[in-house]
Parts: structure tokens; C-alpha cells; sequence
């Protein structure tokens, strides 16, 4: 079975932005790829620098868990931070936009009773103590690797690189 590409990122940061746009143009090239999403923090609470895309991480969690497409809710929530600049630190205010526009009533419901809080804290040592990334987005492709630099992010060319590589790699045909 091929690999997968691991996909670490944060909804508030925007060379994560960045780059999701660039895999939804470079994917459709490559149907047999599975992605893997790996959230984290990149600046996670108590820390007071930034916008807390927890909330928006956890619903990513119940996203999954209901079987609804990520790439949906993922320009749901790109969309609700860079485009119409809600608030998504308030549970009340993100809770709604998602619901609307997805069709769902227990987002609220399932956030609020701490359901994912354990799978963000994974989430995040993870990616921040267990692989040591300097920065998001981050990718990984069996034991291949592209690591963002910091206030810099990756390339569209980056990722197909590391794609096309990963999947000769798997021997499979892109």
C-alpha cells in the first residue's frame, strides 16, 4: 500500500493557506494519493501570539468523525478566517457558520463537551515534539520529508516534487 502524504498545518496560518491552495490545484493529477491531515497549533494556548485555530482544529476532528469531506470544511474554515475575518476563537460565532453552511447541529455540541481537546494535545506533540518541525506547513511521504521555513512557507513546486518522488517511490505511476 502506498504511502500517504502527511499534511501538517494550522488554519491560521497563512502559508498553510497558501499551500492548501496549492494541492487543490496539484492533486487532481494524482488520484491514486491519499492524504493524511495532521492539524497542530502552531502557537498553541496559553502562547498570546496569534489567532487560536483550536476551535477550527477539533471541528476539523468531527468533521472527519461524521464522514464529511475536510476539503470542504478546509475552504469552510480558510474562507471563515481569510475572507470573512469571523471570529473563530468564539465557539458561538464559528459554530454557526460551520453548521449553516454544512448542515450539521452537534459541532457546537460535540466541541463544547471537550471531546477533541486529548486529540489536539496529541496532534501537537506530535508534530512539535516527536517530529521536532521548525514550522507549517509541513509534509511527510514515507521517509521523505519537506519542511516549510519559517515566515517563508513551500513552494507549488516543492510539493509536486515531493509528491512525484513519493509516489515513484511507492512505484506507482503519476
Amino acid at each position: 500500500m502506498a504511502n500517504p502524504l502527511e499534511v501538517y498545518f494550522d488554519y491560521s496560518c497563512p502559508y498553510c493557506y497558501r499551500a492548501h491552495e496549492y494541492l487543490k490545484e496539484l492533486l487532481p493529477n494524482y488520484p491514486q494519493l491519499e492524504i493524511a491531515w495532521r492539524p497542530c497549533e502552531a502557537h498553541p494556548r496559553p502562547d498570546p501570539y496569534g489567532l487560536h485555530s483550536d476551535l477550527c482544529i477539533q471541528g476539523l476532528f468531527f468533521i472527519l468523525e461524521n464522514g464529511i469531506s475536510p476539503w470542504t470544511y478546509h475552504d469552510l474554515i480558510y474562507k471563515a478566517i481569510y475572507q470573512d475575518h469571523i471570529d473563530i476563537e468564539d465557539l458561538d460565532i464559528l459554530a454557526e457558520y460551520v453548521c449553516k453552511l454544512l448542515g450539521t447541529d452537534n459541532f457546537k455540541k460535540d466541541l463544547q463537551s471537550g471531546k477533541y481537546i486529548s486529540q489536539i494535545a496529541e496532534a501537537n506533540w506530535y508534530a512539535w515534539e516527536k517530529l521536532n518541525l521548525s514550522a507549517v506547513p509541513s509534509y511527510r511521504m514515507g521517509d521523505r520529508k519537506l519542511d516549510s521555513v519559517e515566515n517563508i512557507g513551500v513552494t507549488k513546486k516543492q510539493i509536486k516534487q515531493m509528491i512525484c518522488e513519493g509516489l515513484i517511490t511507492n512505484n506507482e505511476i503519476y
